[in-house]
């Protein structure tokens, strides 16, 4: 049987002296025997824990004459009893102060992983103290934290009773007494467990409760806190979101806050308490002492302060999680604790801080002394603090934040009257007090962000590995003190785990929603890092102001201006964040779910009762909030269905987490479903058999289970290290692609095959130098070297040399320092790559400077600059010989098409290696500009650093040689010029490589373009700005801003299948159709998935968008999957309308047209009428029905009743009239057309997607068709392979897809 899921109350404990004790000291005060009032030891007295009332209790019951309270379940009480007592040893009956109230039970139970041992000293961690006066409640908070690092939440109450005893040493019941002047009061802890964070919540409860025991007997006293048990063990917890839960517990109403999200726990408590005792600095210096693990010590004279200071400094780190012991009290006899080997935070009295300081300090490491009461922070060895400073500019940026926070409710009140109503008063507060806590969190999120911003630059993905020392070094001088004790933490191995999970946290979304536009660019582009000469002239221009600005619903800008996509804009960290970056982030309004009126609690037919109540408010509720609100109808079923499960109501739980799916996936409670599968009963499961929705959930969550089973591997996070031993190819690519050099396989290879040329050596006849073999018109001439039955391998002291010299020009390019008059020619983007020796050149001596756009000589002398050429310019370079003296000097020389004169420079030993990056780079820029790919130029870019990389750690003969199997671009143009046809030239606008964070080139499978929305503010969750969306293998999708064509979502993960089909729906969700059998829904703001369509039972293969009738009538759509079924959505509810079966082969698509479904299979075309029966059906053409083909795509014209069909292995196309259907009246030939994959129209045209020949060879194709004339207008050919997904964006682009070996979106002007 699973575990019933736990409400608010873990456990209630009394903590008391013993009576025996309490009468000793009494009559000792009597007498006047003592002139000082003793310290107490304390004792567990009473523990209450659920379940208060079963059913099996309750049937032993006789109904409705045993009273609401039974002493039949006073069995689960705990009271502390002595072995041997005098008053019972002599056949009395003691009647004492531990709260037995006369009666006594042997049946004795104690919660699970409750310890009771060291409770009694936290509920007093300063001792029982007997007072001669009454003193006022006093309340404290507790942590406790088991093996597993699971932490349960105490609230402590200490209250004073009067302790009076009879003469014959029998306990008076009473409160009241005849010899005031010789009385005395005892404490006693009432201490509230929870498994959840509501500090606020549980001391507003126990300060009710006290009400109530203050005026009572002490005979009443066990069953009043029973009572108050059990009425906080109905209570649920919220789920995570906007809804939270209230309730009355007179004459208080008390809520529970929900988390913000399943990764965050509830927030509870006041944040600014420690911006009320501590300045930026300080905190600063905790937070620093937390991150790089310290031994940490509270201190405070306030009992209650030290919980809570701590609490808020482990919310303050999200979402890096303390891994060490958190002890937040010590009583005065737990202070060895403070001897522990290991990193802690824990917290003692103030009254301490001399012991600590000096005898603990002596024993241990150094101490972070932290003084709440002073609001200071010392350190146990010395006068100051050895503690790193938080990196400058994230420092800087928090302590601006603080500055602007407004901590002093007062302030916030003080136009306001005075209030009668104590509940409308305290909501008021706690209003304010959920603001300001938003606000404190979003201040110090950002500050974590801040600070480990760029530590996703430095992971890689595939392999798990995290560059640390190139993460290091990356970092300002000052900071690396910082980063040097955090990065060995367990605190940040825990979160590079996360992140190399992709974990989709609050410091994901903070770091995606404030990346700028040039560091989003900067991920377009696979580059080495390099200084731009923003950085090397220490300002920043906002990349917006080179960029179209956000216009909300307007379309990019596709001019010449695309060559900003080219440079590799390293982001400048944060050492320009803005102020205002990130912190407006929009609240959902809080909803709150009341509670009923609390039923007598011990008996079991009232809590059912009870329960149903609750059950029938939520569906209420469910009915009223507006279908649209799926976020708060999501919370309502959570919150009824663990009602449902407490009550016993199973299958009614079932259902109600199955429309999670539909609402929000991100709080389905799968723990607790798979457990509530486990316990259904035989009966339950013939009932869950005959309801299909719930049938499917218990074999979805089945699944999943075993699936998690099966992935269950705590999957570490390697740090690189350099390679011990030979690698062959596949080793080297995993070396290669951890170093963050590269990413891309094709790249590597070719970089395998540079560093093992010794293995080539005596295969190619080697002579002297000769890297290549040279003709006399100094041409190189590229030999295949590829050896059949060869081992090759890398050996490790060859990379380890080739790595270093890499990272070494890495540093030195930081340190270029060019003039302003470069700086001034230079665009902002542009990086310094290679900077030759000091040579002679036709324009006087100085040294060579390559950027990723030109070369340029730095004159010596009078430091200056003049340009070289830019790489597009260049008409011939060649090497060639200088007359020097007696000598002849080799030398390059570069002719361009702007100046007449050869640009000569005698670059020496330097020559051969500057001939190849050149000609790779001019290759690479040709490239790009002919097929408008940008990352043409940034691979050869790439390639040509390696060829400096590869000459750098040979040193040798050849190495030129080797240089020269990384020369791919300038290869491919002398072996196969690749000639972009001159219509494709003028059509194509721009390509975009939407695989580029990955290693290998993934298949386009879907296109969709979402509109811009006018008005939406930057501000607000998204923003308006139009999206392309790109489905790739797996189940991945990437989203691009379509206004400059950045990527704004790295990866979206819809199920692990391929995507076949996406739908804008509206504004606000794409519906994604999987193999895997779901509609996967993806919210537009906040660009996260978290609504399935679970109903088709095979691969969803078409959606469509239903036709209103009516302004108002509800908006429906269609979805078809592989079997033939047919399912109509309504959009607003997600609950299916309709559904039917079609009979054919392959169900691949469907659209609506005039008020028919038309249904387009592999044999055949069918227009059904929205009820599901067949109207018309269209088989293949006559002329195909022989050949092994089938329809690939249908496009319906409705302007001009056509429809149009294309087959997946002809290369033609059928228009059929809509009325008169029987065989197509013209049927369009595509030229060198193998096969038609997709059809979309624009304007009046049609524009045709699959594969054909071109030069030969198998080719992606387009094909622009007129409407009208039926004539294949243009040809366009950019893809090499084939086309698989159109869309069109508002008619004045057309985006397109190729398959796994293109992998690249084209973008098309439409005309």
């Amino acid at each position: 049987m699973a575990d019933i899921p736990s409400g608010l109350l873990e456990a209630c404990v009394v903590v008391g002296a013993a009576s025996d004790k309490l009468r000793e000291v009494h009559q000792s005060h009597q007498q006047g025997k003592i002139k000082e009032l003793p310290l107490l030891g304390a004792e567990v007295l009473q523990v209450h824990a659920p379940p208060f009332v079963t059913k099996e209790s309750a049937s032993s019951e006789n109904q409705g004459h045993a009273p609401a309270f039974s002493r039949v379940q006073r069995r689960r009480s705990f009271i502390k009893k002595k072995k041997e007592r005098a008053g019972i040893a002599n056949g009395e009956t003691a009647k004492g102060s531990d709260g037995g109230g006369g009666t006594t039970t042997e049946d004795i139970s104690v919660p699970k992983d409750l310890d009771l041992i060291a409770l009694p000293q936290l509920c007093f961690p300063g001792g029982l103290q007997i007072a001669s006066e009454q003193r006022e409640d006093s309340y404290h908070y507790l942590v406790f934290t088991d093996v597993f690092g699971n932490r349960t939440h105490a609230v402590v109450v200490q209250y004073y009773r009067p302790i009076q005893f009879f003469q014959d040493g029998g306990h008076q019941n009473g409160h009241r007494s005849s010899s005031k002047s010789s009385r005395l009061y005892t404490a006693y802890g009432i201490c509230v467990i929870s498994k959840y964070p509501y500090y606020n919540a549980l001391r507003d409860c126990l300060s009710c409760l006290l009400t109530q025991l203050k005026p009572s007997w002490m005979g009443d006293f066990e069953e009043r806190v029973k009572e108050f048990s059990a009425k906080l063990a109905l209570v649920p917890i919220p789920p995570p979101g906007q809804l939270h839960v209230v309730f009355n517990l007179r004459p208080l109403q008390i809520g529970l806050p929900s988390r913000e999200d399943k990764d965050r726990p509830a927030v509870d408590l006041d944040l600014h308490l420690p911006f009320l005792c501590f300045r930026p600095r300080q905190l600063l210096q905790i937070i620093t002492s937390l991150l790089t693990e310290q031994r940490v010590v509270l201190l405070s004279c306030d009992w209650a302060r030290l919980t809570l200071l701590a609490e808020s400094l482990m919310l303050f780190i999200h979402p890096l999680v303390w891994q060490h012991p958190f002890v937040p009290i010590l009583s005065h006899q737990m202070l060895d604790f403070l001897m522990a080997p290991t990193a802690y935070l824990m917290g003692c009295h103030l009254h301490h801080y001399e012991e600590v300081a000096a005898e603990v300090a002596a024993e241990t490491d150094d101490l972070i002394l932290v003084n709440i009461d002073d609001g200071t922070v010392s350190s146990s060895w010395s006068d100051g603090i050895d503690l790193p400073d938080v990196p400058l500019a994230a420092a800087e940026c928090f302590i601006t934040r603080v500055e602007g926070l407004q901590v002093h409710y007062d302030l916030e009140v003080c136009h306001l009257g005075a209030g009668t109503e104590v509940n409308e008063r305290r909501a008021q507060r706690k209003q304010w007090q959920r603001k300001l806590n938003t606000h404190i969190q979003n201040i110090t999120l950002e500050l974590i962000v801040n600070i480990f911003r760029e530590v996703h630059d430095h992971l890689n993905y595939e392999h798990r590995v995290f560059n640390s020392e190139e993460f290091f070094r990356s970092r300002e001088q000052a900071d690396q003190p910082f980063y040097k004790k955090v990065l060995d933490t367990h605190i940040f191995h825990s979160f590079l785990r996360d992140r190399l999970n992709r974990k989709m946290d609050a410091f994901t979304r903070m770091e995606l929603s404030t990346r700028t536009e040039a560091y989003r660019l900067r991920s377009m582009t696979e580059s080495p890092r390099r200084p731009t000469m923003q950085e090397l002239a220490r300002k920043y221009t906002s990349p917006e102001s080179r960029l179209s600005k956000r216009l909300g619903a307007s379309l990019p800008n596709l001019g010449e201006s695309g060559g900003s996509l080219v440079g590799p804009l390293r982001q400048t960290s944060f050492k320009n964040i803005q102020v205002d970056s990130g912190m407006k982030s929009p609240q959902s309004p809080v909803r709150f779910f009341k509670l009923p009126e609390f039923p007598p609690p011990l008996a079991y037919h009232y809590v059912q009762n009870y329960y149903q109540e609750m059950i029938t408010l939520l569906g209420k509720a469910i009915s009223g909030a507006a279908s649209e609100d799926s976020s708060l109808l999501a919370r309502y079923h959570y919150l009824r269905g663990f009602v449902n499960t407490v009550a016993g109501k199973r299958l009614d739980a079932l259902e109600d987490f199955q429309n999670l799916y539909k609402t929000d996936t991100d709080i389905f409670p799968g723990e607790l479903v798979n457990a509530l599968v486990d316990s259904l009963q035989e009966g339950e499961q013939v009932l869950a058999d005959r309801r299909p929705e719930i049938k499917r959930l218990i074999s979805q969550v089945k699944r999943d289970h075993e699936r998690e089973r099966a992935r269950h591997v705590d999957e570490g996070v390697k740090r690189f290290q350099l390679p011990k031993k030979h690698m062959q190819l596949e080793d080297f690519v995993r070396h290669v692609q951890e170093s963050g050099i590269v990413k891309d396989q094709g790249t590597i290879h070719r970089l395998f095959e540079a560093l093992t040329v010794e293995c080539c050596k005596s295969s190619l006849g080697w002579h002297g130098g000769g890297s290549a073999v040279k003709a006399p018109s100094q041409s190189i001439f590229y030999l295949d070297s590829n050896l059949e039955g060869q081992q090759k391998q890398v050996d490790p002291e060859i990379f380890r040399v080739f790595y270093t010299f890499w990272k070494e020009t890495e540093a030195e390019a930081k340190e270029v320092a060019l003039p302003a008059s470069a700086l001034e020619h230079l665009e902002a983007n542009e990086c310094v790559f290679k900077l030759s020796s000091s040579v002679k050149t036709s324009h006087g001596v100085g040294k060579i400077a390559m950027t990723q756009r030109r070369l340029f000589l730095l004159t010596e002398g009078r430091p200056g600059y003049m340009e070289v050429t830019k790489f597009r310019d260049i008409e011939e370079v060649k090497i060639s010989s200088a007359p020097f003296l007696l000598l002849r000097i080799p030398s390059l020389k570069i002719k361009t098409t702007l100046r007449k004169e050869t640009f000569e420079v005698n670059l020496k030993s330097e020559v051969d290696l500057w001939h190849l990056m050149v000609k790779e780079m001019w290759a690479g820029r040709k490239m790009a500009d002919d097929h408008k790919d940008p990352q043409y130029m940034q691979q050869a870019l790439t390639n040509a650093l390696l060829m400096d990389a590869v000459v750098g750690c040979l040193q040798s003969q050849k190495a030129i040689f080797a240089a020269t199997k990384l020369a791919h671009f300038d290869r491919m143009k002398l072996e196969v010029p690749l000639m972009v046809p001159k219509t494709t030239s003028e059509t194509l606008k721009h390509k975009i490589n939407p695989s580029l964070d990955l290693t290998s080139p993934q298949a386009v499978d879907v296109l969709l373009y979402t509109p811009g929305q006018l008005g939406v503010s930057s501000d607000s969750e998204g923003d308006g700005n139009p999206k392309l969306w790109c489905a790739l293998s797996d189940g991945k999708v990437v989203v691009f801003d379509a206004t400059s064509w950045s990527m704004q979502q790295n990866q979206v993960q819809v199920g692990t299948s391929r995507v076949n089909c996406m739908l804008g729906v509206d504004r606000q969700q794409v519906w994604i159709g999987s193999q895997d059998s779901v509609i996967y829904i993806i919210s537009t703001r906040s660009m996260s998935c978290n609504k399935q369509l679970t109903d088709h039972r095979s691969e969803v293969t078409g959606l469509s968008l239903g036709e209103r009738s009516e302004k108002y009538s509800p908006k429906v759509a269609y979805s078809c999957s592989a079997e033939g079924a047919v399912i109509v959505w309504d959009v607003s509810t997600l609950k299916v309308r309709k559904q039917f079966r079609v009979s054919c082969d392959r169900l691949q698509s469907v659209q609506l047209c005039n008020g028919t479904l038309w249904c387009c299979a592999r044999d055949c075309i069918m227009e059904v009428w929205k009820n599901g029966m067949l109207h018309r059906k269209i088989s293949l053409p006559e002329q195909l029905c022989g050949s092994p083909t089938a329809f690939s795509s249908l496009l319906l014209y409705h302007e001009r009743e056509q429809l149009w069909t294309a087959c997946i292995d002809v290369g033609e196309l059928c228009v059929w009239h809509l009325r008169e259907p029987t065989k197509p009246f013209q049927r369009i030939q595509l030229p060198d057309c193998a096969g038609v994959t997709c059809l979309i129209k624009v304007k009046n045209q049609i524009w045709v997607g699959g594969r054909g020949w071109s030069s030969g060879k198998s080719r992606g194709k387009i094909y622009v068709v007129d409407a009208q004339r039926h004539t294949v207008e243009k040809e366009l050919v950019a893809h090499t392979d084939c086309v698989q997904a159109l869309c069109s964006a508002e008619d004045r682009y057309v985006l397109s897809g190729a398959a796994r070996e293109d992998g690249k979106i084209a973008i098309w002007k439409v005309e």
